[in-house]
């Protein structure tokens, strides 16, 4: 399948726990491909992953379906009932999400590990700098699965006050990141940004996620 720089959410009238890892709505959404660098080059086949995107009235749904060639880098020690800083230090997927896509350059970043540890983080470019709100709470919540040479990892993430309802056919910017492993082959991205080391903070490389 072409990579391509727009994806979309399928609306379910039926919401279901992202828990519910195995639910036949997830198959009713696009397949998107991770298996590039950020960089741009072609990541090794064993750190590959797939996400379907899914949306209710109150949340969006993310589901990340990961190739895992290696032992999982995890947190043996892992804490549930609050953020973890540093969680892309080690396995993680990411969602970056702009919802207002006149401004990419405020948007918020939602991050989960095979443990089931999460971050969530506003952010925003002014005047160059990025400023980061570890205080924002949005209430996501995660799934995951460990299996012998896969890894699934899902989301919630509910709009609120700072993260709007949206509205079909709206179209928000986003980007999508797994990493895993060691050095800087661990670091995937569905719209690669380009930089000379790794970095996913580029707003201008996200892509559209369109609410259908």
């Amino acid at each position: 399948m072409p990579q391509v720089d727009t994806v979309s959410a399928r609306h379910i009238n039926s919401p279901f726990a992202s828990a519910d890892l195995d639910h036949p709505a997830w198959n009713s959404s696009e397949p998107i491909l991770i298996t590039r660098l950020w960089s741009g080059e072609k990541a090794p086949s064993g750190s590959h992953a797939e996400v379907r995107l899914l949306w209710t009235n109150h949340a969006l749904l993310a589901k990340f379906v990961c190739n895992q060639s290696q032992p999982p880098v995890i947190n043996q020690m892992p804490r549930l009932n609050k953020k973890t800083l540093g969680l892309c230090d080690r396995d993680v997927c990411e969602v970056f999400l702009a919802p207002f896509p006149e401004h990419p350059e405020h948007y918020f970043e939602f991050e989960a590990a095979p443990t089931g540890e999460w971050v969530d983080l506003e952010l925003e470019y002014i005047n160059g700098q990025l400023k980061r709100n570890f205080e924002y709470e949005s209430g996501m919540k995660t799934s995951t699965r460990i299996l012998e040479d896969s890894v699934v990892i899902a989301m919630e993430i509910p709009f609120g006050d700072l993260i709007p309802q949206p509205h079909e056919s709206d179209e928000w910017r986003i980007n999508l990141f797994r990493c895993v492993g060691l050095g800087n082959e661990r670091y995937l991205a569905w719209q690669p940004t380009f930089t000379s080391e790794p970095n996913f903070h580029v707003p201008k490389s996200f892509g559209r996620l369109r609410f259908v």
